[in-house]
């Protein structure tokens, strides 16, 4: 999902206090030879290819493989109106899931992950209370992404390297995107400097097995309607048990 505003100017300030140039511009084609690598005008060792769930980049370069099974988005809205609790609040519902997030002192994120079609109205009906609640105004357009399962041949390709949600993804259902994606980033950094780009995919799949297997299982026991009914209950009769979960995801 699109990262909240404030958030982004944060990491673009970052990206600056560091010392970083930020070039904007189409990408185009990318090529490469046995030292460097050539986007457009510009030619570099290596590049970091971060371009999204739906990579052209890892497309062009023939890393990505069919996905089959039930698809999922997601779609997000800001709502103008001031965050009740400073946590993440998940709403469990028969054929989605909702999450608000406290986005300013005035504003929260709903973001809604479905495998149905439709728009956000129709998907928040499913969440009666929820609805009632943030009665406020949308804060800016909605954004949606999907589907949300990518499946990655190799995350290396000669010199281009892909990282973040070009890397593959599983699914947000357990709010891990960032985590694994500033994980890759810090593998990715470690094996441009040892000159060793060939480590890298072994490495990501490490990084990222126990978000991968255990996000994989609550998805697939959430796909039949008998199980998804008695997750949110089970978590709640055994809190210890879900906060193992949740620490596990966290590590």
């Amino acid at each position: 999902m699109p990262l909240p505003g404030i958030r982004h100017a944060a990491l673009l300030d970052a990206t600056r206090a560091a010392g970083v140039t930020i070039v904007r511009g189409d990408v185009g084609e990318v090529t490469q030879d046995r030292s460097s690598v050539r986007v457009g005008e510009m030619r570099a060792r290596y590049l970091a290819a971060a371009d999204g769930l739906h990579s052209p980049i890892r497309r062009s370069l023939g890393l990505a493989l069919p996905c089959v099974g039930p698809r999922r988005w997601g779609i997000r809205r800001h709502v103008q109106i001031a965050p009740w609790t400073d946590h993440v609040e998940v709403h469990w519902g028969s054929s989605a899931e909702a999450y608000v997030t406290p986005v300013a002192d005035d504003c929260v994120g709903i973001a809604i992950l479905t495998s149905r079609r439709g728009g956000f109205d129709s998907h928040l009906n499913e969440f009666a209370a929820l609805g009632e609640r943030v009665g406020g105004h949308p804060h800016g357009p909605d954004m949606a992404a999907g589907p949300l399962r990518q499946k990655v041949r190799s995350r290396v390709a000669g010199r281009v390297l892909l990282v973040g949600d070009a890397a593959g993804y599983v699914d947000a259902l357990t709010g891990e995107g960032l985590g694994i994606a500033f994980g890759g980033a810090e593998l990715l950094v470690g094996c441009i400097g040892a000159d060793r780009p060939e480590d890298y995919d072994r490495q990501w799949r490490r990084m990222s097995r126990r978000y991968r297997v255990m996000t994989a299982a609550v998805l697939h026991a959430s796909e039949f309607t008998p199980l998804r009914s008695r997750i949110v209950p089970a978590a709640a009769a055994m809190p210890s048990v879900f906060a193992g979960i949740v620490n596990q995801l966290a590590e």
